[in-house]
């Protein structure tokens, strides 16, 4: 397995604006040959707005966002590692105050940033605030109870902690090189009438292995994901994302969540949103989802979406419910070309990174980010901020 196998959505291949998007495209072209094989430039200036590349759903600011004050600064040399990884925002949170935060690639503080996997995560953390509120009756309800289009395919007797663990068993390639695999085809492949578009594709799919079995890296499951949540709460994931989420964990800036061909936003993938909100999301999940006006989602869920739920075959490092865990007791987001929410619940941290990596994945680039987190904890050590 690769180490730095982390993430990434075919949605994200762009197309012509459908009429159902809330920010209309402004610049997307018709042929794109998609986000995997962007140059560096054209990575580099758009990740940063996306919202005007291909149509996005808003996610509106609360209207009470949450003050991040300024703590005693970090004494960080980050500008070698900022220009080797092409870094565009790095932020650095402890006790919900601000030790460190750089900007690079032209990126300022307004801007937004596409977090592609990172919104796996928030997605997961959907599923939890749809079982608090009734609308899943638990994690072990099947799929096709929601889905029932998905009967008599490989989903069948899947449970929703299987998806979210993505120990499916179903087959699925997740290979970002190469433009043929599943992650590639998965929205340029034409939807089955009256289908949703994930739905369609995932159902044609086989089995590799019984559920629960095995553990595989699978984005357009966690697309099936969004759909279940939304099918279930009867609600789009961006207004579901805003109530639950965006407005009590009190973001300062709107949000935009790209949306497929039909309008629909890709539950595994693509919320564009500004370094500093990213950071209070990585707060949102170090409190456990709880909020000034109430729990996101139910007691427990934060203790099992970020433990190891299913075995990775790395050592030291497991998967939660979309969730990258650690023995050591933190996890992070993930994202290709770099994205990265850290949280370390001992250290009482959150760690930001947002990048356009020359390329999607890379053991290498991985190394030199776990290297910068562990500088990172090693000066919040010697250096308390009281």
């Amino acid at each position: 397995m690769r180490i730095s196998r982390l993430a990434v959505l075919a949605a994200v291949v762009l197309m012509a604006a459908p009429a159902a998007a809330q920010v209309p495209a402004q610049t997307a072209p018709s042929a794109d040959p998609g986000v995997l094989f962007w140059t560096p430039e054209r990575r580099e200036t758009d990740f940063r707005r996306m919202e005007t590349v291909t149509p996005h759903a808003r996610v509106p600011a609360s209207i009470t966002p949450r003050l991040l004050p300024q703590g005693v600064s970090l004494d960080l040399d980050v500008d070698a590692f900022m220009q080797v990884e092409r870094t565009a925002g790095l932020l650095v949170l402890q006790d919900g105050k601000v030790r460190f935060e750089r900007y690079g690639l032209g990126m300022t503080p307004s801007d937004h940033w596409d977090s592609f996997s990172v919104t796996k995560s928030l997605t997961s953390t959907l599923v939890g605030a749809a079982i608090r509120d009734g609308f899943i009756s638990g994690l072990d309800a099947q799929l096709t109870d929601y889905l029932p289009e998905m009967a008599g395919s490989g989903y069948d007797g899947v449970t929703v902690r299987q998806l979210l663990t993505m120990t499916s068993g179903v087959d699925w390639n997740e290979d970002y090189a190469d433009p043929t695999s599943d992650v590639a085809r998965l929205f340029l492949t034409p939807a089955d009438p009256g289908l949703d578009a994930t739905v369609s594709y995932m159902r044609r799919l086989g089995r590799a292995a019984e559920p629960g079995t095995r553990w595989h890296y699978n984005t357009g499951e966690t697309n099936l994901v969004g759909v279940l949540v939304a099918r279930a709460t009867g609600k789009p994931l961006a207004q579901y994302l805003s109530e639950k989420i965006w407005t009590p964990a009190g973001m300062a800036d709107d949000a935009f969540w790209m949306l497929d061909e039909q309008g629909r936003e890709a539950g595994g993938c693509c919320l564009s949103a500004t370094l500093r909100d990213w950071g209070r999301v990585g707060l949102m999940a170090l409190e456990k989802g709880r909020t000034s006006s109430g729990s996101i989602v139910g007691d427990d869920w934060f203790d099992q979406a970020t433990r190891t739920q299913a075995d990775i075959g790395a050592p030291g490092r497991g998967y939660g419910f979309q969730w990258w865990t650690a023995d050591d007791g933190a996890f992070d987001g993930r994202g290709i070309f770099g994205q990265t929410l850290h949280v370390d619940r001992e250290r009482r941290l959150v760690v930001v990174i947002l990048s356009a990596w020359p390329t999607a994945v890379g053991s290498e680039r991985s190394a030199a980010r776990a290297a910068l987190l562990a500088r990172i904890d090693a000066a919040v050590d010697v250096a308390p901020q009281f």
